[in-house]
């Protein structure tokens, strides 16, 4: 193969994620992702070569959050936990949201 540049060249590490840096590269990222706040302004991109195709650019106007985001299903909000009602609708958990976390994050 040909020269590769810096985004080409983490393109390809990117793809190939059972690899040991890539794996050492994660477990480090998601250690200090878990230790951040759960809303952070981050000063640049975790991925450049992937922001950059998505046409972020290094100039004032665009900014970088990171934000965290439940797994799972949504939790029905209860007042001290009554939820008032038949015996089928008494459930708080496995509540399918109306509206999806990738629809709400762009908000």
């Amino acid at each position: 193969p040909g020269k590769m540049g810096i985004y080409k060249y983490m393109e390809e590490l990117g793809r190939k994620k059972q690899s040991d840096s890539l794996r050492f590269l994660k477990r480090i990222r998601c250690w200090e992702f878990r230790n951040m706040p759960a809303m952070y302004r981050s000063p640049r991109p975790t991925r450049i070569d992937k922001a950059r195709r998505m046409g972020y650019k290094a100039k004032q106007g665009y900014v970088i959050y990171r934000v965290r985001v439940r797994r799972g299903n949504r939790r029905r909000p209860l007042l001290r936990g009554n939820t008032s009602g038949k015996p089928r609708n008494q459930g708080s958990l496995r509540r399918k949201a109306g509206i999806s976390l990738r629809d709400r994050k762009s908000v």
